[in-house]
């Protein structure tokens, strides 16, 4: 299997594509002033103590509250809080992290009332992102990630990857972080440091424990509620999770972003630092890569695949719905129907686990597949999403399907699913009901060029447009495109934009920032 990440940069947005075997499995968008990332730590006030849910909000400084439950404080939350008051009193001879006794852990069944009390300030990490109306999962045990490790402050303990199976190899690596860890730091051992070296690890420790260190006091100096530590962005996350050697190119079409990344893989892998490159083509990255097209076909309402059968993906508040339709296929003798519906069955687990990545969903998932009288077949294809999902990074359950033929997933959710609108806007009258002649459609962009060149005086931009406007335009010896580049600019480029819709463009200056084209030049 070849994989690849296609990273398109904008002015508003970050999109990161991974695919695999030219196939698009994981899809993530990040605008550039979101408001929470998984991973960030808040220093937060308490509101409210909420004794029926045993939980409390917690403000961050935003206008949706945190939900904080007592199960989320963490054992050693008495230990995390007498460490941050000594901090807050401004005592930092007495608040060596090193010389911190441990505390009594919080019993499990204990009240969060006897905890915590409204107005007390409190170091929060965020677990989930606000989805729909809730406010962001909180989480009161801190974790600061590695590529190798998780460090966890304010415990001893070390834990070591179920998926590492062998027994001596774990032995090994809890024997390994046992003799270099710090105290009072616990530490998760992920499955990515099977068969790493000492010195690996011990460098990443060592990393994480000195992040730890450099931001723990800056609280002294903040006031509640504030932003405490800022996680890595998506782009450098998904790296720290996801790269292996498989991964044969990451291209960027941004030359700072591209730089980052760079650096960070020359830190986190050398010998794979060349696969990054930066993308300078004319053409936008996702078309070039044919990432566009796959985006517009594979997150509609309706998804279809092999044997002419589709899936129609729902959701709800609750959770997600899909149905697996059979569409035009049809058994031809007896027995072919169950066959058929198997097969159909198969294809859609496929595409089934392809979507839950590619659209990050998560919560409850209810699958209605094709019916199937066969048990041994119904158990085959239990088996076989089973199998399809090993590689889902994201935690999940899997049901056996009932009698209805319903199977039902549950899937880590950590952030709001993914939701693109592939429809377009009517190419003719945008939505307005009423349209120009489409054949006046160069004439309106001849009017923005001499107005861009005449009246504004800009000679050098890119024009964006449809593909079939682009072929149009183009086409013969003396073409409108050569034309227009003859009577205003010699500079101008026309390119082929697949996100574009049929009568829509765009015009960019030199720097791909992208404006529109009035009396006065408007930077978006």
């Amino acid at each position: 299997m070849v994989s690849e990440i296609i990273v398109d940069v904008t002015s508003k947005e970050v999109s990161i594509a991974v695919m695999e075997d030219k196939i698009l499995v994981e899809f993530q968008k990040e605008t550039r002033n979101e408001s929470y990332a998984v991973g960030d730590i808040y220093f937060g006030r308490v509101k409210k103590i909420l004794p029926g849910l045993n939980a409390a909000f917690i403000d961050v400084g935003y206008k949706k509250e945190g939900f904080l439950h007592y199960q989320d404080l963490g054992a050693n939350f008495n230990t995390q809080q007498k460490f941050l008051k000594k901090i807050l009193s401004g005592d930092r001879k007495n608040t060596q992290f090193s010389k911190l006794s441990i505390l009594p852990e919080l019993p499990k069944d204990g009240k969060i009332a006897d905890v915590l009390t409204a107005g007390e300030e409190v170091l929060v990490q965020i677990a989930k992102e606000p989805i729909s109306t809730k406010g962001p999962r909180l989480t009161a045990e801190l974790s600061f990630a590695g590529r190798y490790l998780v460090l966890i402050p304010f415990s001893d303990k070390i834990s070591v990857s179920s998926k590492i199976k062998s027994n001596e190899e774990r032995a090994r690596l809890r024997q390994l972080i046992q003799s270099v860890k710090s105290k009072n730091f616990g530490v998760i051992v992920r499955t990515s440091s099977e068969g790493k070296r000492v010195a690996e690890l011990d460098y990443e420790l060592k990393t994480l424990q000195k992040r730890f260190d450099d931001n723990v006091f800056k609280v002294h100096k903040a006031k509640a509620p504030s932003l405490f530590y800022e996680e890595t962005s998506r782009m450098v996350a998904l790296l720290r999770d996801v790269l292996n050697p498989t991964f044969t190119h990451i291209y960027i079409n941004n030359e700072d972003v591209y730089r980052n990344v760079r650096d960070y893989v020359s830190l986190i892998s050398p010998e794979q630092k060349d696969i990054v490159v930066h993308y300078t083509g004319e053409l936008p990255v996702f078309d070039h890569f044919a990432v566009t097209k796959q985006i517009k076909s594979s997150l509609a309402r309706t998804v279809t695949f092999k044997y002419g059968a589709y899936l129609i993906i729902e959701h709800t508040e609750a959770m997600h719905v899909v149905d697996v339709n059979s569409g035009n296929r049809s058994g031809k003798n007896g027995n072919e129907p169950e066959e058929a519906s198997y097969n159909v069955n198969l294809a859609a687990a496929d595409e089934l686990a392809r979507q839950l990545r590619l659209r990050d969903m998560g919560g409850i998932i209810v699958v209605d597949f094709i019916d199937m009288a066969d048990v041994a077949n119904r158990q085959k294809l239990y088996e076989h999403m089973t199998s399809v999902m090993s590689n889902d990074r994201a935690r999940h359950n899997i049901l056996p399907l009932t009698k209805f033929g319903l199977m039902q997933i549950t899937r880590q959710r950590v952030r709001p699913v993914l939701d693109i609108d592939t429809s377009e806007t009517c190419p003719t009258c945008f939505g307005s009901g009423h349209a120009r002649p489409s054949i006046m459609f160069t004439d309106t962009l001849e009017e923005k060029l001499d107005t861009l060149t005449n009246k504004l005086h800009v000679k050098s931009f890119i024009l964006h447009v449809h593909p079939y406007v682009y072929a149009y335009v183009s086409k013969g010896l003396v073409s409108i495109m050569r034309r227009w580049r003859w009577k205003y600019s010699r500079n101008m480029k026309i390119i082929p934009d697949q996100s574009l819709g049929f009568l829509e463009y765009k015009f960019y200056d030199a720097d791909k920032n992208e404006f529109e084209v009035n009396e006065k030049v408007e930077i978006k």
